[in-house]
């Protein structure tokens, strides 16, 4: 007997008609069109999630009932617009625990709110004298941004090594971690090993030593109960793609005095309280971090992902996923000729990462693009854990609420055939 799904699965698929489509046709044809004869399984849910009917339904009515300009009009349609985006503040707030509005700013995705902490942070505080702790695991949006940063300010840049079994060594983070480190950016979960990182105690390490931690919670967030007062981060970050809402909108929480320490990101519009030709002002939280007209559409159509989400239980999700990763472990790790990067399959997000022997991760997807299997093949972003792995490329299985052991079956089947292939 299977273990049964924490979702109704059936009822929660019928909210995605993406999912009823066909592939393998015309790739320059966008939508299904008529050489298209194989049912999607689609297991790229790392990269970006599918987007439920409410969140459509949501994002329409914003532009066929009240589409305005926020904060600017004292009419009717830019009251009801901009009620509708501070609600939506106020709604990520709730969901992951932050104290209020204040401390939300919407980006475009998580990598600008990376840059945006960045730039307006460590431009500022950071000189030789101080280090920036990350892991071997970072996605780029994460190391790229503080490795360039690093080079403008002369501060160190450290990586917490990743063990044998695909987690933070404890022991280094406590060598790397000292009285200089001002900040340490980690992720929450790995994007390629399916690591759960120890958030809460890299806070305390680094708040002991009177430095900042900037956690990227790309991929906890959209999958797992996230309380960033629990964890102490003092800045985390997410994109609303991955979490059934619609791609262009991002989060940066910050503890409020930390945000209104930093000087704005971007100037323009939107984010100033009083301009002279001498001298400009800047608007409360968050709204001085928000220049020019915002993601209103994208901001409203997250509040109803988060609305979707909490109404399945955040709970159940990550039960779902948890189920569905082990038996993807399981089913692939039993064959010798493959390899599955990261901790166990009870212990791990719901993502696998793997090569076939003999087969280049790029071939593998291909083959299983034909059979109608969507995975992603590459680095990953994290080409600098990919060289730590001796391997230039992988493929990588992610599921999301909406995906079943009945689609593994058919990973597996697609993986069994290219092994045979490549015999």
């Amino acid at each position: 007997m299977q273990e049964p799904y924490p979702l109704d699965v059936e009822a929660v698929r019928a909210d995605f008609p993406i999912l009823d489509r066909k592939v393998g046709g015309d790739v320059t044809v966008p939508g299904e069109s008529e050489g298209d004869t194989k049912p999607l399984v689609y297991l790229d849910n790392a990269a970006t999630s599918h987007t439920p009917e409410q969140v459509v339904d949501a994002i329409a009515d914003y532009y066929r009932s009240y589409n305005s300009n926020v904060h600017r009009g004292i009419h009717q349609l830019s009251q009801e617009a901009s009620t509708a985006y501070e609600h939506a503040h106020d709604r990520v707030a709730e969901f992951i625990g932050a104290e209020g509005r204040e401390e939300v700013v919407f980006t475009k995705n998580t990598t600008e709110a990376e840059n945006l902490v960045a730039y307006a942070w460590g431009l500022n505080e950071l000189g030789p004298e101080d280090n920036v702790v990350l892991t071997e695991m970072e996605h780029h949006a994460s190391l790229v941004t503080w490795q360039q940063i690093g080079k403008k300010t002369g501060a160190d840049v450290r990586f917490i090594r990743v063990d044998e079994d695909g987690r933070l060594d404890m022991d280094h983070a406590r060598e790397l971690v000292d009285d200089d480190t001002a900040m340490a950016n980690v992720v929450h979960v790995s994007n390629t090993l399916g690591t759960v990182n120890p958030v809460a105690e890299l806070a305390d390490l680094v708040h002991d030593h009177d430095g900042l931690i900037f956690v990227d919670g790309a991929q906890s967030v959209p999958h797992l109960p996230v309380d960033v007062q629990a964890i102490d981060a003092d800045f985390f970050a997410f994109s609303g793609h991955k979490m059934c809402g619609p791609t262009g909108i991002g989060v940066l929480y910050g503890k409020q005095h930390l945000l209104e320490e930093m000087q704005p990101y971007l100037y323009g519009g939107e984010m100033i309280r009083k301009v002279t030709f001498e001298d400009s002002e800047w608007e409360d939280l968050p709204w001085k971090f928000e220049a020019g007209t915002p993601v209103i559409a994208q901001g409203i159509a997250l509040h109803a992902a988060i609305d979707y989400l909490e109404e399945l239980g955040m709970e159940n999700v990550h039960a779902h996923e948890q189920l569905l990763a082990e038996y993807a472990y399981d089913e692939l790790t039993a064959h010798d000729d493959v390899e599955v990067y990261g901790p166990p399959g009870d212990d791990r997000a719901g993502l696998v990462a793997f090569n076939v022997d003999s087969v280049h991760a790029h071939d593998l997807s291909s083959i299983l693009n034909d059979h109608g299997v969507a995975v992603r093949a590459g680095d990953h972003c994290t080409q600098p854990l990919h060289d730590k792995l001796g391997v230039p490329a992988s493929a990588r299985a992610s599921f999301y609420i909406y995906n079943t052991r009945e689609e593994i079956d058919k990973l597996v089947e697609a993986v069994d055939d290219a092994r045979q292939l490549f015999a």
